[in-house]
């Protein structure tokens, strides 16, 4: 059994393109809410939270929808090509509407701006669910987490070559003395390639015929299934499968109430606490990202022999550590140094972990026909705790101290190790073959 990477990598470009979308919504539309519409910074927030609480209801809802889909394409094959399309035409007229506002803003531009980016963030709902279900979708359950790993990697892949097309397109010499910036040549560069990315997917991934294929596995190895039959013949989730998964869904809500509070806060914390510059802390987020990036396929390995669990324990006890580091390193009094790099290799090695092995134990405990509505409960409740936490420990920065950011963060965390303690399925890990049986393949 040996995870077939190259078709891996093909279903990626479905999250390369959607990633590549959200590195560039996060970035640019803050900008033209608060410089062109002139929306004062609770508004544009407001807006900017909007994509999270509308994921509560879309990635669930098409994610089980999905599921459903007799559609000659496949199961999940519509919803990318008609959601990436309906995206990509719709979030075209963003900056168009952004530029008509620079020459003259009028209230119904700023309403105009406003619809037409709620049709945009319901067209991304539509299919992130079934995009990221396609990999499970094919993949023998043992080897899904080496398999997000690479679903992962062409995310952040996706994010760097949105970070290269804006430091080409618009740096410091091309954007200087400039009242307004014009951002329709990088929306039309981002769209073409969400176009393209779906189109490498859908030309290169015969999903009917995978799915013959996978169903032909399934039915060979009976072992794999959690589920078991009912008095009325349906398949069900035993009572003890059932527990692992809230149990394991509560430990996604809170290891992201942790990380998400520190990725929000902690360019604020570092100027405040540690007197760091604005490029400094950006630096650490950077090292962070970058360590994450680069332990994203031995996550996967590691998971592989040790199991998932273990794993997403290990990464627990990175991060946790990490913050209760920063909760020391504050009380301590101590400023900028090069020692919090260190640190921030260690959260981000931490959180690959995690994420790399969190959806495939979600997606272990169903039966192939479910894998759309389980990934829909892993998007709602990580996404329920991406829309809270940054108010939560807004409050608790604002009206307490600053310094009970990481309290917080490492109380969080600390908190899904427990929970992880009465997790006991989805840890299927791959049989590793030693001595002469490796000659067998």
């Amino acid at each position: 059994m040996k995870l077939k990477v190259k078709r891996t990598i093909l279903i990626g470009f479905a999250f390369f393109s959607i990633c590549a979308f959200w590195q560039m919504y996060n970035s640019v539309i803050p900008l033209m809410l608060t410089n062109t519409l002139h929306l004062d910074e609770t508004v544009s927030g407001a807006l900017m939270a909007l994509d999270n609480v509308l994921a509560l209801f879309l990635l669930p809802f098409f994610g089980a929808l999905s599921d459903k889909c007799t559609h000659s394409w496949g199961k999940r094959m519509p919803f990318l090509v008609f959601g990436t399309v309906a995206a990509v035409g719709l979030m075209i007229f963003l900056p168009i509407i952004d530029n008509s506002a620079a020459e003259q803003l009028q209230s119904w531009k700023i309403y105009a701006f406003v619809g037409v980016l709620l049709l945009v963030l319901v067209a991304m709902g539509t299919y992130r669910s079934p995009a990221v279900a396609l990999m499970p979708d094919v993949t023998p359950k043992p080897l899904r987490s080496k398999g997000n790993a690479i679903i992962n990697l062409m995310g952040a892949c996706g994010g760097i070559v949105y970070l290269l097309i804006t430091a080409f397109l618009y740096s410091k010499s091309r954007v200087a003395g400039l009242t307004h910036v014009d951002y329709l040549p990088l929306f039309l560069v981002v769209g073409a390639i969400m176009i393209a990315s779906v189109a490498i997917v859908f030309i290169t991934i015969k999903e009917p015929k995978l799915e013959q294929e996978f169903s032909a596995y399934e039915a060979n190895h009976p072992e794999d299934s959690l589920s078991e039959t009912d008095a009325s013949g349906r398949e069900v989730l035993p009572v003890p499968v059932k527990r692992s998964l809230v149990f394991l869904l509560f430990s996604i809500a809170l290891w992201f109430l942790g990380y998400n509070a520190m990725e929000t806060w902690f360019t604020t914390y570092a100027q405040a606490e540690w007197g760091m510059s604005l490029g400094e802390a950006s630096q650490c987020l950077i090292v962070c990202t970058v360590g994450a990036i680069l332990s994203f396929i031995p996550a996967g390995q590691i998971a592989g022999r040790i199991g998932r669990k273990r794993t997403i324990l290990t990464g627990i006890l990175l991060l946790g550590g990490g913050f209760a580091f920063f909760v020391v390193w504050t009380l301590m009094g101590w400023g900028f140094s090069p020692a919090l790099y260190a640190v921030m290799v260690t959260l981000g090695i931490g959180w690959a972990f995690i994420n790399v092995n969190s959806l495939p134990m979600v997606v272990e405990m169903c039966k192939g026909s479910d894998v759309g509505k389980f990934t829909g409960y892993y998007y709602t409740f990580s996404m329920a705790s991406q829309t809270i936490t940054p108010i939560v420990a807004g409050w608790l920065m604002g009206h307490i101290s600053y310094e009970a950011l990481f309290i917080y963060s490492t109380l969080a965390v600390g908190a899904s190790f427990i929970t992880m303690q009465f997790v006991h399925h989805g840890d299927s890990c791959a049989v590793v073959k030693r001595g002469l049986e490796a000659f067998d393949e």
